[in-house]
């Protein structure tokens, strides 16, 4: 259970007035982490989870994120979690313990019994993750540029030259995970979307640019052909797209809207 304490999110300016910051401590391994709470008035909590080098408060500071989603998350009068789980966890093992407590304390203290995962990058790639690893916990995905495969996506990174944004990703997982794939292929093997998508039994939407420079849209595109035919799976590519494209996807929000 989370031993929280509470904290106005008098730092965020953006944020609605019953926002606030919920601070706790791992039970994995004693580290203190929080999250921003902004409780809703529906049973559904939208989970946004932060990109690499960002934070917890990110759907509230950074300005093309905060004011494409946002309003809308607002408008859906939904609840939303935005935690910090680790800054640049790559939802590794702790990462996935830290969020299934939290979303327990959602559901123990927000009453929200439904959860759609909605995040960009690093945090896209967490939602996967997670969602193959506690189906029963995630309602719905949506996954803009993720990657879906860290061995295969750690081993790209590690071939860009060191000073490189794509290589700090890569010696991001190895830190996060505390060891290289090569290490422990059964560890990044079940954090593995691709190898794990028969998991994925619940509505999922991914979007990817073509030419996507931090996460290569061949990691989506295998998701992709794996996913066929599944009635759930939404794949939407976007011609000549980078990185930052998917997040601002009008599909995502009008698929998160049939959802509600």
């Amino acid at each position: 259970m989370i031993k929280n304490s509470y904290r106005a999110a008098t730092n965020l300016e953006y944020a609605p007035g019953n926002a606030y910051r919920l601070e706790y401590t791992s039970e994995v391994d004693g580290l203190k982490d929080w999250a921003i709470v902004a409780p809703g008035e529906t049973n559904v909590c939208i989970v946004k989870l932060h990109g690499h080098g960002s934070h917890g408060d990110q759907l509230f500071t950074r300005v093309d994120i905060r004011e494409f989603w946002l309003e809308k998350f607002l408008d859906m009068k939904a609840a939303i979690l935005s935690p910090n789980l680790r800054d640049n966890a790559w939802m590794s093992p702790a990462a996935v313990a830290d969020l299934a407590n939290l979303l327990n304390y959602m559901r123990k203290v927000h009453n929200t019994n439904r959860f759609i995962l909605s995040s960009g990058s690093m945090g896209a790639t967490g939602n996967l993750i997670y969602a193959t690893r506690h189906p029963e916990d995630v309602d719905a995905v949506v996954a803009l540029g993720a990657a879906t495969d860290l061995a295969s996506f750690y081993g790209w990174c590690m071939q860009q030259p060191y000073e490189t944004t794509a290589n700090e990703l890569g010696r991001a997982i190895e830190n996060s995970y505390g060891c290289k794939p090569q290490d422990n292929p059964s560890l990044f093997d079940s954090h593995s979307t691709l190898k794990n998508c028969d998991k994925l039994n619940m509505p999922v939407f991914f979007s990817h640019g073509e030419y996507d420079k931090l996460i290569p849209v061949e990691q989506a595109r295998q998701l992709a052909d794996r996913m066929q035919g599944r009635g759930n799976f939404e794949y939407h590519e976007i011609p000549a797209g980078n990185h930052d494209s998917p997040c601002f996807s009008n599909e995502a929000v009008e698929f998160i809207l049939r959802l509600l």
